[in-house]
Parts: structure tokens; C-alpha cells; sequence
């Protein structure tokens, strides 16, 4: 798929200079169905909110979901105080490496190439793996199980929630909150935020009176500044691609 968005083709990322990067374990460090105990990640939370809770099968086409996980990983760096997003673009503010391996590889990466700051231009190069890395974490962690999927010769992976009610609690909870107006903490507003620009908000608001739509809006609207601009690129990256897809 083209993961690159207007405007951003003269930004093109170059291959990685040569430097220590964090390897992701190849074998899981916790026994599946256990990771339900752990503290969810933003980009954990939104891979759930755009799958199905029991198939695993996605809610998205496949770039809206691709640039979503992308936001969501600059997100957490965000959230733990390493980047900042300022107008359209992207600036590290703490290089001193996370804890977590992806948020550590992503960094690396940021670090590495300070030439590039567009928030665009991350989306779409973050976009071309996010959705394997944050399945391989979640793997890692007992969330997730891969299945083989189609005929022999069009087989394909998705990864099918170890736990429906850890799949599904994401979802729920922002729908409770939301239905009965409830004001979002910084993490569920952020989360909410990444729905609404990738346009899953219609599934999760399904039924609900257009006032209900308006206040998850006036929500979003309030986030800070910097969630604010990543937001509106994430949108106007995953508005490109759906005219691109119902044009194509």
C-alpha cells in the first residue's frame, strides 16, 4: 500500500545510518492470556478499538488503521515526555531511551534522522510496520494470538485477542464514558481522539443522538495543543487516503 501523504514524497526517509537499535525478543516474555494485568498502551488500546474483539478481524481499511498505529506510538512517546509535536512537526525533547522496546525503537529512529520533523512524513514511514511491531508487543505480552487465515494459496495473518473482555474493555469503556458525557482523562482522550481520525467514531457511537458525536468533538477540541496537531495531521493523512481508496 502507498503510506506516503501529499505533499510528503520530497521528505522521503533515507535507510537507517548505522547505530545500536533496540531488537524486539523473538520469543514472547509472558505466558499468553497473562498480559491482561498489565498497563495498557496507547497503541495496545488502539489496535483493540480497530479490530474486532473475538475474530480479530480490523474495523478499518488497512491504511487508516496502519496511520492510526503510527500516531498512536508517537503518542506514547509523547505521553512519556520524549517528543513534542509543534505545528506540523515533531520534536525530541528527551532522548534518553524508554523502557518499552518499541517506543525505544522509535525514538532511535527520530533521533537519527533530525533532518525529517514533519508530523506527515512520520505518520506515513511509521506506518509502513506499525501495525507488525504493535502485534509483536502485544504477542510478547499474551494479548494476542496469530491465525493463518484464507485459502492456501491467498493465506494470510491476523492476530485473534487472547481475552475477549480484555479486547473489548478498550471500546466499552470510551463508549460508556462517552454516551453519558462523562469528561475523558488525558489517556481515553487521547484514544478517542485517534478513533475520531481514523473515523472509527461512527461504530463506536453507533445509535447514539448526534449530540453525544458533538460532545466526543468539544472533548477532542479540548486536548492539549500538541495532541491537537497530531491529531489534525493524523486526520488530514487518513482523509487523503480514504479519497484515495474510494476513488482507486
Amino acid at each position: 500500500m502507498n503510506t506516503t501523504p501529499p505533499g510528503a514524497a520530497h521528505e522521503h526517509i533515507p535507510p537507517p545510518r548505522e547505530y545500536a537499535e533496540p531488537v524486539a525478543p523473538s520469543r514472547p516474555v509472558r505466558a499468553v492470556g497473562s498480559g491482561a494485568t498489565q498497563t495498557m498502551r496507547l497503541a495496545d488500546e488502539f489496535f483493540y478499538l480497530a479490530h474486532d474483539d473475538q475474530t480479530g478481524r480490523p474495523r478499518l481499511f488497512e491504511s487508516a488503521t496502519a496511520h492510526g498505529l503510527a500516531a498512536a506510538l508517537l503518542g506514547e512517546l509523547y505521553g512519556e515526555g520524549r517528543i513534542t509535536f509543534e505545528g506540523r512537526h515533531v520534536r525530541v525533547v528527551n532522548a534518553s531511551p524508554p523502557t518499552d522496546w518499541l517506543q525505544h525503537l522509535v525514538l532511535d529512529r527520530l533521533v537519527a534522522e533530525p533532518r525529517h520533523t514533519a508530523t506527515r512524513t512520520w505518520l506515513a514511514f511509521l506506518g509502513t510496520t506499525a501495525y507488525e511491531q504493535v502485534a509483536t508487543r502485544m504477542w510478547q505480552l499474551g494479548l494476542l494470538q496469530p491465525q493463518q487465515v484464507g485459502r492456501l494459496w491467498r493465506q494470510r495473518t491476523i492476530y485473534v485477542p487472547t481475552d475477549m473482555n480484555t479486547a473489548a474493555w478498550s471500546w466499552a469503556r470510551l463508549s460508556f464514558q462517552l454516551r453519558n458525557y462523562q469528561t475523558l482523562n488525558a489517556f481515553d482522550l487521547t484514544l478517542a481522539g485517534l478513533a475520531a481520525h481514523t473515523q472509527l467514531d461512527p461504530i463506536l457511537l453507533d445509535g447514539t443522538p448526534l449530540a453525544t458525536r458533538a460532545f466526543l468533538r468539544q472533548q477532542v477540541e479540548h486536548a492539549p495543543l500538541p495532541v491537537r496537531d497530531l491529531l489534525a495531521d493524523l486526520g488530514a493523512v487518513v482523509g487523503g487516503a480514504v479519497l484515495s481508496h474510494r476513488t482507486s
